[in-house]
């Protein structure tokens, strides 16, 4: 009997197969979004902030719209399920290789999809923060940046089908 060769992990394809979280959510506290330079893919987060019980600000609510490959389908989906209750905080502790061990291995090429979903989860976050004229965290700031120009570049790159998009929305 040949077993069957899948790049991508059983907890990736089961995430793919049956994505949960993807999609939009009326009235967000806030919305972020993240794109990769190499690959094109683009990512936009929305959050619903509310409070637990000792009134500490947890995502309520998580959803992502992807316009990429299985991998950042997959790794969107199981990040909104691992996120939806935590703390701001906690959330901004979070890290890559956080999301790896929950997936299990990716091929080297397609690491970026874990950054990319967390960054745009992060940028709700940094937008929700400048609404609530908030402090921003010098770790998130730095992330803000390096995602706005990379979302720059993205722009310049793809400047015909970004006005499409824009059309469709």
């Amino acid at each position: 009997m040949r077993k069957e060769f899948l790049p991508y992990s059983k907890e990736i394809i089961r995430h793919f197969k049956h994505p949960k979280g993807l999609g939009r959510i009326k009235n967000p506290s806030a919305i972020g979004k993240a794109g990769n330079i190499i690959c094109g893919d683009v990512l936009w987060c929305y959050i619903k902030v509310g409070k637990n019980k000792r009134g500490e600000e947890i995502i309520k609510d998580v959803r992502m719209e992807v316009f990429g490959c299985i991998v950042a389908i997959g790794i969107s989906s199981l990040l909104t399920r691992m996120v939806k209750g935590k703390t701001i905080e906690e959330i901004l502790e979070l890290t890559k290789d956080d999301i790896l061990k929950k997936t299990g291995p990716l091929p080297p090429i397609k690491v970026h999809c874990s950054i990319l979903a967390l960054d745009a989860l992060h940028e709700a976050i940094y937008n929700y923060l400048v609404k609530k004229k908030r402090k921003i965290p010098e770790k998130l700031r730095k992330v803000h940046e390096r995602v706005v120009n990379t979302l720059k570049e993205i722009e310049k790159r793809h400047e015909e089908f970004l006005k499409l998009e824009e059309k469709l929305r």
